[in-house]
């Protein structure tokens, strides 16, 4: 169900939409497109996430119309998707591709190929730095020379493209299952309403256009309690997919044939969760299962989340609020749960007087039996 028309006296939306429009201005400061790009990274890459579409520049449009509110950004996002055509399918990404940016395990110390941190503020300390209300351009300069001779950029030019998966050390041993590759063609939920029991494309595809605060409190509250023992990231990566198109003219050509058309970023989360399994006389067994997360930029911790309410969604307890996939895909996307609260703003007057004669019937009814006594 979704609420996103809204109607009024014409005069009245006009001029409350001049009024919206002076909030963004009086302050007579414009707010550039690019500077948000380049500055709002971890709100840009949230939008392009939740939204589907990749494009950080249109992100950063959506934002500055928005005001900053994410809610608002993505609704307008989503929408101009809906009026783009689709006129090519990529070839399909394989992960181990990915040029790594950031990689860590919190698993393995020693992993194949090494942990590498990366850009991340897990190390920094959370105080406000004060500094940034000097920064300049000329200072920004000055620090981008100074950094490019670094030791930290000549280890990421250094990096290589390829690093193997750390759960294939797992596979290795045995001690989880392969995954064969699946080659049905996957569910959308942008074309097709999402249905239940949905399949596994449809939850992954729902949980990564989640919103981001929800996706997170629903992981967290699998953790706390409903249904899932303390997991352990068996690999957290962030970097680069290379992106290919098939030729037009060779459809379903070879490998080598497709055209190479860019790079997108993302964030890809395997998620180690410990599993009791009941064995022959009762006897139980500890088992290693996994979940998996994945969303446009650097967006770590709904990956994770995502990992996590992967792993919850499969077990299917509809007992367990978590486990309930009707009850968790419905309410983590941000334009319908946004769209039905809002709605709530809007003239409900026939409803309400409704519920009100109703009311004023029954008090009216229990002061007459009152009397009556």
């Amino acid at each position: 169900m979704g609420y996103v028309a809204v109607k009024g006296g014409t005069r009245a939306i006009e001029e409350s939409l001049k009024q919206i429009q002076y909030e963004r201005l009086k302050h007579g400061k414009v707010l550039d497109v690019e500077a948000i790009e380049a500055g709002m990274r971890g709100l840009v890459d949230q939008v392009m996430s939740e939204s589907s579409l990749y494009s950080e520049e249109l992100a950063a449009l959506a934002i500055k119309q928005a005001e900053g509110n994410p809610e608002e950004a993505v609704f307008l996002l989503r929408a101009y998707r809906s009026t783009l055509p689709r006129k090519h399918y990529s070839r399909t990404v394989h992960s181990e591709e990915m040029r790594v940016e950031r990689r860590i395990s919190a698993s393995f110390k020693d992993i194949p190929g090494g942990q590498i941190l990366g850009a991340t503020i897990d190390y920094s300390h959370r105080l406000l730095d004060f500094e940034l209300t000097e920064e300049t351009e000329r200072t920004v300069q000055a620090w981008l020379e100074e950094f490019k001779r670094s030791e930290t950029a000549e280890a990421a030019e250094a990096q290589e493209d390829r690093l193997p998966k750390v759960l294939d050390y797992l596979r290795r041993e045995g001690l989880i299952a392969d995954c064969p590759d699946n080659t049905t063609e996957p569910d959308d939920v942008t074309r097709t309403s999402l249905t239940f029991p949905a399949s596994r494309s449809e939850k992954l595809q729902v949980l990564t256009r989640g919103q981001t605060g929800a996706v997170t409190s629903f992981a967290y509250a699998v953790i706390r309690g409903y249904g899932m023992v303390h997991p352990t990231v068996g690999e957290l990566r962030v970097g680069q997919f290379p992106v290919y198109v098939d030729s037009p003219l060779q459809p379903n050509g070879d490998e080598d044939d497709a055209y190479y058309i860019g790079e997108i970023k993302v964030t890809e989360v395997e998620m180690l969760v410990p599993a009791t399994v009941e064995k022959e006389n009762g006897r139980k067994e500890l088992n290693l299962e996994f979940g998996y997360g994945l969303c446009f930029g650097q967006n770590e911790t709904k990956a994770i989340a995502m990992s996590i309410l992967d792993k919850s969604l499969e077990r299917g307890d509809n007992s367990i609020p978590t486990q309930n996939e009707e009850f968790v895909l419905f309410h983590i996307d941000s334009v319908e749960s946004t769209g039905f609260i809002s709605h709530l703003k809007m003239p409900h007057y026939v409803t309400f007087q409704s519920k009100l004669n109703d009311v004023r019937k029954t008090r009216k009814g229990q002061t007459e039996e009152a009397e009556g006594e």
